[in-house]
C-alpha cells in the first residue's frame, strides 16, 4: 500500500512539472490550433523545454501503473487531486500566474471535496480489483470520448465569435479531463496484467484487449488538444480543472466498472457521496470568463500629471 502512496505522490511531481514546462515553452512558440495538428507537432518537437515537459508527463504516467496495481481507484485519484496544490505553486513561481480569490476558493474546496472522498477510505476493507469486462468498458470509454472532441470543438467555435469574453479554460479543461480519465481507465485496465506470468504473455494479453487502442486515440487526441488549451489560458486554472474532472471520472466510472464496492458504512458512504456532489458544484460554478482589461472611452483624453 505504501508502495502505491509514494507512486502516486511521485506521479503527482512528475504532471505538474511537466504541464508547468509544458506552458512555459507554448507561450515562446507561435499560436497553434487543433485545426493543424501537424504544424502543431513540428512545432513543440522542436523545442527542448517542451520534450522535457512531455517527458515528465510520460514517467508520471507510468507512475500510475504502481499506483492502480496497489491503491484502490478512489484512494489514488483522492492522492493525485493533491498535485493541484504543487501545480499552482509552481505556476505562481515559474510562470508568474496568479489567481483571483474566488478561484482560491474554489481549488480550496476542491481540495476539501476530495479530502472528503479520501477520508471514506479504509484500510483492509477496500478491495483492488484487477479486471472489468471489455463490453462495459467500451460502452464506458466511447461516449465519453465522443462527449470530450464535441464539447472541446464547441468551446473552440464560442472562442472564435467576436466580441466575446476571454475565456478561462474551463469548458477546455472539462473536455481535456474526461479525454484522460478514459485514458486512466485504460492505465488501471494495463495494470491488471502486470501479474502475467512472462513479458511475453503479458504483452499478448494486454494487445489482445482494447486498453492500447483507447491509450493510442486518447494519446493522439488529448496531446493535440491539450497544447491548444495550455497556450491559451493559464496553467494555474486549466490543469486543476481537467485534474478534477479526470480524478471525478475514474473514480465514479472505474469503481463501477471495475467492481470496487463503495462503502458499507453510512458515515463513509456519505463521504464519498457529499465530496463528489461538492467537486462538480464548485466546478460548475467556476468562472468561464477572464476580465478583459478596461479600454478607455473612445475620444476620452489621456490625463498628465
Amino acid at each position: 500500500m505504501w508502495w502505491g502512496v509514494i507512486a502516486a505522490l511521485m506521479a503527482n511531481t512528475l504532471y505538474s512539472l511537466g504541464f508547468v514546462l509544458e506552458k512555459r515553452a507554448l507561450t515562446s512558440l507561435p499560436e497553434v490550433s487543433i485545426r493543424q495538428p501537424a504544424r502543431l507537432l513540428r512545432l513543440v518537437l522542436g523545442s527542448p523545454l517542451w520534450i522535457g515537459g512531455s517527458l515528465a508527463l510520460a514517467s508520471g504516467f507510468g507512475a500510475q501503473l504502481v499506483v492502480y496495481r496497489t491503491l484502490p481507484i478512489a484512494a489514488a485519484q483522492g492522492i493525485f487531486v493533491s498535485g493541484l496544490v504543487l501545480l499552482v505553486l509552481l505556476s505562481a513561481r515559474l510562470l508568474g500566474e496568479e489567481t483571483t480569490g474566488r478561484e482560491r476558493y474554489a481549488l480550496g474546496a476542491i481540495l476539501a471535496a476530495l479530502l472528503m472522498v479520501v477520508l471514506s477510505l479504509k484500510e483492509g476493507s477496500d478491495t483492488v480489483s484487477r479486471s472489468a469486462p471489455y463490453q462495459l468498458i467500451l460502452l464506458v470509454c466511447v461516449p465519453s470520448l465522443a462527449g470530450g472532441v464535441w464539447l472541446y470543438g464547441a468551446a473552440e467555435r464560442r472562442s472564435r465569435h467576436r466580441h466575446r469574453a476571454p475565456t478561462t479554460g474551463v469548458e477546455y479543461g472539462v473536455a481535456v479531463g474526461v479525454l484522460y480519465g478514459v485514458s486512466s481507465l485504460a492505465i488501471k485496465g494495463v495494470s491488471s496484467y502486470l501479474t502475467t506470468s512472462g513479458l511475453g504473455g503479458a504483452v499478448v494479453g494486454v494487445l489482445r484487449s482494447p486498453y492500447p487502442y483507447i491509450l493510442m486515440f486518447t494519446g493522439a487526441f488529448g496531446l493535440v488538444m491539450s497544447q491548444a488549451a495550455l497556450q491559451r489560458c493559464r496553467a494555474s486554472l486549466i490543469v486543476p480543472v481537467c485534474t478534477t474532472v479526470t480524478c471525478l471520472y475514474t473514480a465514479v466510472l472505474g469503481t463501477l466498472s471495475f467492481g470496487e464496492a463503495l462503502p458499507h458504512d453510512p458515515l463513509r458512504l456519505a463521504l464519498r457521496l457529499a465530496g463528489t456532489a461538492l467537486a462538480i458544484s464548485v466546478l460548475l460554478a467556476m468562472p468561464k470568463h477572464d476580465t478583459a482589461p478596461q479600454q478607455p472611452p473612445i475620444g476620452a483624453k489621456e490625463l498628465t500629471p
